[in-house]
């Protein structure tokens, strides 16, 4: 019996008649509908034709979360009066309950790529809602660029619909343009708002250190924790608190121990009849309920008996090292989105208040929505995804955001390897089999090989343990862990089994037998095996100084205490790296020996020549590596390949500089001469400057260069002599070097005069009296030198780079001082009109 009651106090009935109608003329829509209002769960139906008076469809409802999928089928289910799997039914991976009757069913957007790539017509359904698009999963986008292909490629009548609580629905209408007279699709907008919510900000105390990685400041938890035992106090109903992760979660329930209350912990490795219990709402002794959730709390679902929200603020987002194969999460604010998300969770069944974890000032800053997974993610499935659909590139896909060109790379990279693209990036048979397997292409190539290797069951069971990992309690070994969910009785041991079945089956049919080969293998070797073929970057070798050394370059580090600390090689399955962190933290690996290694990283083994500057000089080797992993080394010697040791000694001047040449004070001199006029002349005169030097070392320091091995060599290069090669001989400037740069100039007195051009002016520093009698100031290619002028002790007097104005308007008082000091010396009146000299008076008497 259909709960019309029920039905009645959903807000978005009211925009159905609208949606039905924009649905009718253009095919396609966008839904835009504030959390609470029911279109997760009376859209679908009325789309049916299940309630109200519309014709009969068959509706698929794509979710992004397991969890969500479940609880939508039960709710629709529960408002027609009947159980899952009549009328309203869901798949999952792994599960399905659907029937003949089925006219609505919920699915994983997982499952329905899966579906768009075995059958792109998706034949029998008449409507795809595609929900909570704002989260902007790579999945959801993927799943509609293909839909908007398929109608607008092979059929035009098939109804997309794009809903969201918080979305930016004017790019989803362009994005959705409709077929029939283009233009953008239609908005339809839901206006009620569920029963409201009050919200008031509980900034925590000052100090607060920023979340890096996985770490969050306990004293954020701590100030968690106390406000929802305030929101208990204040406030009657249950308390749902959204936390970042699943650490966050268990400790924030330490921290409540003792409140009175029921303290759950709701996250999507939750077993499931935990997230049941949880969705059910309270048991029969209506106990109140602190339900402490990650993000999977957000959207689709309505946790009974929630009246208050307390929103910790973080949220949890993927990074991927593409050069190193590794990701890792990032504890990040929550956006505005998804926090007006979290907060109608409070206002689902009656008026409730949201808590917000951060200072009122703050709460305009956050990011408007979520980081879309597509510009942040490993995108080799989505690489793959796109190669069998026939766009390799991506280019012609409808999304929201293009995928980044170097992400894209690396993941094309990574599909060449394991074979599952060809060498213009289009599907292989082997891949379209990955790509229908519902796995990493990673995990796809290590089920295939890993079944002819070592039997399907057992490939199968190390798959399904790297394709969900297992809890942290369960270790960081992972053949440990396979034994734990063998004999575990708890929700991870159960959707294990569940899955392992699931790969098994479709391995065995993929490469049929092997089963018995499987046999002959420890459990240490096919997991080693199994892991090192997912992941062939991250097997590593053991450093004398302790960690690891990865395939891909990077270093890791195991938990003290490891039982595999003392194992000379790993198959690492999980390892994260934060910005903070130099090397990988191992959460999970596999023991593997060399030949297991070698074998399932043999493209990344290369044997020859290396010759590199390190330590200081040139050291030339022959090596057999594994990518970064040096196997075995043999010294060179002198056989060195001569282009390769010219290339390291090239790369020794460019970290450690022109000083590995042998400069006399002439040459150092030359080359600030040749700098000076290449900054006041240009061209032809050389720039001398480091960089350019190096870059032009083939013009100056050859042949020298290419007969030297090593750093002593370069240290007997005379670099003046070389830096002569540099000068502009051909035009025949070259000879006017002396006359434009001059090493000395004669003055008044006499005396030639070295002229120092390491300033940015020449400098001359000669003796005062030196200069009588020289009215204007001396130039170097056209540029007034500086004069220092000294005193008879050879100290500095005065600076000009006038002398006429000097004699005019310095001079006096400079003499003035002079005079006291050295009496014995001539201090003429009008310097202009002296006689220059080197000497005291009495001399320079004598001399006349």
């Amino acid at each position: 019996m259909i709960r019309n009651d029920a039905l009645d106090l959903l807000p978005v009935r009211h925009a159905v008649p609208e949606l039905l109608a924009a649905l009718a003329e253009r095919g396609a829509a966008v839904l835009s509908a504030p959390p609470g209002t029911g279109k997760t769960t009376l859209v679908p139906l009325a789309l049916a034709g299940l309630i109200g008076d519309g014709p009969a469809r068959r509706v698929l409802v794509a979710e992004p979360r397991r969890m969500a999928v479940r609880a939508a089928a039960r709710r629709m289910a529960w408002l027609l009066g009947e159980e899952v799997g009549g009328t309203v039914g869901f798949s999952v991976r792994g599960e399905r309950r659907t029937g003949a009757a089925t006219r609505v069913e919920v699915v994983t957007t997982g499952i329905l790529l899966q579906r768009l790539q075995r059958d792109p017509e998706l034949a029998g359904v008449d409507v795809v809602l595609l929900d909570e698009c704002h989260e902007r999963h790579l999945d959801a986008d993927t799943a509609m660029a293909f839909l908007v292909d398929v109608r607008a490629t092979l059929r035009p009548e098939l109804k997309l619909i794009a809903a969201s609580a918080t979305s930016d629905a004017g790019a989803w209408a362009e994005l959705l343009t409709v077929l029939e007279g283009g233009g953008p699709a239609p908005i339809v907008w839901s206006k009620g708002e569920g029963h409201g919510y009050a919200v008031r900000f509980a900034a925590p105390p000052a100090g607060i250190r920023p979340a890096h990685g996985t770490w969050v400041d306990p004293v954020l938890l701590r100030h968690v924790a106390s406000t929802v035992r305030l929101a208990l106090e204040r406030h009657q109903g249950d308390v749902l608190c959204f936390l970042p992760g699943t650490g966050e979660i268990a400790r924030t329930a330490g921290l409540l121990d003792g409140v009175d209350a029921e303290v759950l912990q709701l996250h999507g490795r939750a077993p499931a009849a935990v997230q049941d219990a949880v969705l059910r709402g309270a048991g029969p002794g209506g106990r109140r309920r602190v339900v402490l959730s990650t993000s999977v709390a957000e959207s689709s679902l309505t946790v009974p008996g929630v009246r208050i929200v307390v929103d910790s603020g973080l949220a949890r987002e993927p990074r991927t090292d593409h050069a190193r194969g590794l990701g890792s999460l990032a504890t990040v604010p929550v956006s505005t989105a998804a926090a007006t998300q979290r907060a109608g969770r409070s206002g689902r069944e009656a008026a409730g208040v949201v808590y917000r974890c951060w200072a009122e000032a703050e709460d305009g800053s956050r990011a408007r929505f979520p980081s879309p997974e597509i510009r942040i993610a490993d995108l080799a499935d989505f690489a793959l995804r796109a190669a069998c659909w026939g766009d390799p590139t991506a280019e012609g896909l409808a999304l929201l955001d293009a995928p980044p060109a170097g992400a894209m790379a690396a993941a094309r990279a990574v599909l060449g390897s394991i074979e599952a693209v060809d060498g213009d990036g289009r599907a292989t048979e082997r891949g379209v089999r990955m790509s229908r397997l519902g796995l990493h292409p990673r995990l796809g190539r290590a089920l295939l090989d890993g079944a002819s290797e070592v039997g399907a069951r057992r490939a199968a069971e190390v798959v399904a343990l790297l394709s969900e990992e297992p809890p942290r309690d369960y270790g960081d070994d992972l053949v440990a862990a396979w034994r734990a969910a063998r004999q575990g009785a708890d929700g991870y041991g159960a959707r294990w089994r569940a899955e392992a079945r699931r790969l098994e089956r479709s391995a065995g049919e993929v490469v049929g037998g092997g089963a018995a080969v499987g046999q002959r293998g420890g459990d240490d070797a096919v997991a080693g095996l199994v892991t090192a073929l997912a992941f062939p970057e991250r097997v590593a070798r053991a450093r004398e100084q302790g960690g690891y050394l990865m395939v891909s370059g990077s270093g890791a580090r195991l938990a003290e205490g490891s039982r595999l600390r003392s194992s000379p090689w790993l198959a690492v399955a999980v390892a994260d790296r934060t910005a903070r962190d130099a090397t990988a933290r191992v959460r999970l690996a596999a023991v593997v020996d060399e030949s297991m290694a070698c074998r399932a990283a043999g493209r990344l083994r290369s044997t020859g020549e290396e010759v590199r500057w390190e330590d200081g000089d040139v050291v030339a080797r022959s090596v057999d590596r594994l990518g970064a992993v040096e196997l075995t080394v043999r010294p060179l010697g002198t056989g060195a390949e001569p282009g390769l040791v010219r290339e390291a000694l090239l790369d020794g001047l460019r970290r450690e500089g022109l000083g590995l040449l042998r400069w006399r004070r002439e040459a150092g001199e030359l080359r600030e001469r040749l700098a000076f006029l290449h900054r006041e002349l240009g061209d032809p005169w050389p720039d001398v400057s480091e960089g350019s030097l190096v870059d032009r070392a083939g013009e100056w320091l050859e042949p020298e260069l290419s007969r030297a091995s090593r750093r002593a060599d370069l240290g007997r290069i005379d670099a003046g002599e070389a830096l002569r090669r540099l000068l502009p001989w051909a035009s025949g400037e070259a000879v006017r070097l002396d006359e434009l740069a001059p090493e000395r100039i004669e003055v008044p007195s006499g005396s030639r005069i070295r002229v120092e051009y390491g300033d940015e002016r020449p400098v001359l520093a000669v003796k005062l009296q030196e200069m009588f009698g020289l009215a204007e100031t001396p130039r170097v290619a056209g540029v007034p030198v500086l004069v220092h002028l000294l005193s008879p002790a050879g100290r500095p007097a005065a600076v000009t780079a006038d002398l006429a104005s000097f004699w005019r308007d310095g001079y006096r008082a400079v003499r003035a001082e002079l005079r006291g000091r050295y009496p014995k010396h001539p201090w003429p009146e009008d310097p202009s009109a002296a006689v220059p000299t080197r000497h005291t008076s009495a001399r320079l008497r004598g001399e006349r």
